[in-house]
């Protein structure tokens, strides 16, 4: 079985920060930087990730893709 990972698109991301909650492993914080539209982004920790996909299913702004690395 392939292990899986979310990726993430930061332009995409306004900031809700719902994603940081939903993570069981803690992967997922916020970053006091701003994406182009001027919203604070996040960021998720690779190593942490176990792409189970709670990030990609609570966003609201198609931030996260789950994929296999």
């Amino acid at each position: 079985m392939a292990k899986k990972k979310a990726l993430t698109n930061v332009e995409l991301c306004k900031g809700c920060r719902l994603c940081v909650g939903a993570c069981p492993v803690g992967a997922i914080e916020a970053l006091m930087q701003v994406n182009k539209k001027g919203y604070e982004i996040i960021r998720v920790d690779e190593d942490k990730c176990i792409g189970c996909g709670n990030c990609y299913t609570m966003c609201p702004d198609y931030v996260f893709s789950i994929e296999e690395v």
